[in-house]
């Protein structure tokens, strides 16, 4: 399961999500999660004017706060490796990826 992201792409395989960004600056390194490590997931659509995001809490850490300004309200910023920002015509992927990654915390 895959999800086209802004300047990235998340996909899950039933055990491990993987989020691979696109360089900007130094290459980054995928970030590879167990869905059963994942303590909560945060999803915002996409709309129209602004990107949404895919963000997943992982514990003993704190979920990056949403931004503020023009060009990246609303969602977390580049530089966290757990989230991804997409755009709306994703919406529906990224839904379904985050209802898995859910079962998939569920049943473990």
């Amino acid at each position: 399961m895959d999800v086209k992201g802004v300047l990235g792409s998340i996909s899950f395989d039933g055990e491990w999500i993987t989020i691979t960004k696109t360089p900007v600056g130094p290459r980054p390194a995928p970030v590879r999660i167990r869905a059963a490590d994942v303590t909560g997931t945060r999803y915002k659509e996409g709309t129209r004017l602004m990107h949404g995001y895919v963000q997943f809490v992982l514990p003993g850490s704190v979920a990056a706060a949403e931004k503020g300004g023009v060009l990246a309200a609303g969602r977390p910023p580049y530089e966290d490796p757990h989230s991804l920002s997409v755009p709306r015509k994703s919406n529906d992927a990224a839904a379904k990826l985050v209802a898995a990654v859910e079962q998939a915390r569920a049943s473990r």
